[in-house]
C-alpha cells in the first residue's frame, strides 16, 4: 500500500475552526470520512487554519477522503457561520512518503508537532485535536462505547445520521476517539518504542522551530481570541460583533490585538477575516 501526507492549505483570512465545537465537529467527521472503503488513518492533526492527514491507500481514495471531509465539515460550517466558500477553494497536496526511507517516520513526526511549533502546546501528547494522545498511552477514564448513547444523541455529536460501530470510544467532550479508527498498533510497530517516537519528534523540522522560539509559555491560541474579540466588541465598542464596527474602530481592534495580546499579522487576519493587506495597513499606520 501507499502512504500520503495529506496538507491543506494554510488559510490566511479565515479560521477553519473558531471554537472548541468546531474543533469536535471536525474530529467526528474524520470519524465518519474513516469508514470510506480503502482508507486507514495513520495520524492527524486539525489545527484553526488548516489540517494534516497521514493515510494508508491508493492515492483516488485520499482524494476521495479529503473530499468527503471537505464536503461534511463545510455544510456543518456554512449552517453555522452562513459562509459557503471555506473549503471548496482550498487547495490540498499529496505527498507520497514511504516505510523503507524513514520519510513516513518523519511525516508522523512532523504532524503531531504542529500544535508545538505554533507555541500552543509544549508537548505534542497534550494536544487535543488529532492523534496526538493515541501512542504509547493509556485509555483516558473519560469515555463510554458509541453504542451505549441513543441514536438521537449521537445524531447530536456527529452532526450526521451515518452510522458508525457502535464499539467506537466517545470521549466525555463529544467527540470519537481517535483511537477508535487510527492504525495506532501499526504506527507504534513502526516507531518501536515510546522513547524511539521522542527521538523523531525531537528532530522534526517543527520542533526545531519550537526550540529557536523564546517564549516559555504558550501564546494565545486563535479561538481565544476569537472570544477575546467578542468581549472587546461588546465591552469597548458597544457592538454585538466586529460586522458591526465603523473602521476606526476596527483600527482599535487591531491594535488591541497586536498590543495586548502580542498577536501577528497573520493571526490577526484569520480572527477577524480581514485580508492580509488591510491588516498590514492599520498596524503600519500605528508604527507611522
Amino acid at each position: 500500500m501507499k502512504y500520503w501526507l495529506v496538507t491543506t492549505e494554510h488559510l490566511k483570512e479565515r479560521l477553519l475552526f473558531n471554537d472548541s465545537d468546531d474543533f469536535k465537529a471536525g474530529m467526528n467527521y474524520v470519524a465518519l470520512c474513516s469508514q470510506l472503503p480503502r482508507i486507514k488513518i495513520m495520524a492527524f492533526i486539525l489545527m484553526s487554519n488548516h489540517i494534516h492527514f497521514i493515510l494508508e491507500c491508493e492515492l483516488a481514495d485520499a482524494e476521495a477522503f479529503v473530499l468527503k471531509f471537505k464536503k461534511l465539515y463545510s455544510q456543518y460550517y456554512s449552517h453555522k457561520y452562513s459562509y459557503k466558500e471555506l473549503l471548496r477553494k482550498c487547495m490540498v497536496d499529496f505527498k507520497e512518503v514511504y516505510l523503507n526511507d524513514d520519510s513516513f517516520i518523519n511525516a508522523v513526526a512532523y504532524v503531531q508537532m504542529n500544535s508545538v511549533a505554533a507555541n500552543l502546546v509544549f508537548d505534542s501528547f497534550s494536544y487535543q485535536w488529532g492523534t496526538g494522545s493515541s501512542f504509547f498511552g493509556e485509555k483516558p477514564l473519560n469515555i463510554r462505547l458509541l453504542g451505549d448513547l441513543s441514536a438521537r444523541k449521537r445524531a447530536v455529536i456527529m452532526h450526521s445520521r451515518e452510522p458508525l460501530p457502535s464499539h467506537f470510544w466517545v470521549h466525555e467532550d463529544g467527540y470519537i476517539l481517535p483511537s477508535s479508527y487510527v492504525d495506532v498498533r501499526f504506527v507504534e510497530s513502526v516507531f518501536k518504542t515510546p522513547n524511539r517516537m521522542r527521538f523523531f519528534l525531537n528532530k522534526s523540522s517543527k520542533a526545531k522551530i519550537a526550540q529557536n522560539r523564546n517564549t516559555e509559555l504558550p501564546t494565545f491560541n486563535d479561538q481565544f481570541l476569537v472570544s477575546a474579540v467578542s468581549v472587546l466588541c461588546k465591552s469597548v465598542f458597544k457592538t454585538q460583533s466586529v460586522e458591526e464596527l465603523t473602521e476606526n474602530q476596527m483600527a482599535e481592534l487591531v491594535k488591541q490585538l497586536r498590543y495586548r495580546f502580542s498577536a501577528g499579522i497573520n493571526q490577526i487576519s484569520r480572527v477577524l477575516n480581514l485580508p492580509l493587506e488591510r491588516t498590514s495597513l492599520i498596524l503600519d499606520s500605528f508604527r507611522g
